[in-house]
């Protein structure tokens, strides 16, 4: 059975981070592309950066240079750091995986980021 777990979420002022965490069982993470995607209220979900297999990231325009994305194979976790963080960033923000093979894609069920100005 697949789960990913996300945690870290919160309530932080303008200008403030987070780490966010998800932590996956039941997949074979090291042959998964993980990314973040997040929702707004009233907005489609988004994607935020995905990292893949081999470690090569890409970000979203709207957060280049603001967060940072890893992940940490031994542990089966992947990781988004924040900082200065807006209160556009206000989403729940959820974890993705994506096998490489099989193209199987997981999601999580979700943390909620709040940005308070």
């Amino acid at each position: 059975q697949v789960q990913l777990v996300e945690s870290g979420g919160g309530l932080v002022q303008t200008g403030g981070s987070l780490r966010l965490s998800c932590a996956a069982s039941g997949i074979i993470f090291t042959i998964n592309t993980m990314n973040w995607y997040r929702q707004a209220p009233g907005k489609q979900r988004e994607w935020v950066a995905s990292i893949s297999s081999g470690g090569v990231t890409n970000y979203a325009d709207s957060v280049k240079g603001r967060f940072t994305i890893s992940r940490d194979n031994a542990k089966n976790t992947l990781y988004l750091q924040m900082g200065d963080l807006k209160p556009t960033d206000t989403s729940v923000y959820y974890c993705h995986a994506r096998n490489d093979y099989t193209r199987v894609i997981s999601w999580g069920q979700g943390t909620q980021v709040t940005v308070s100005s």
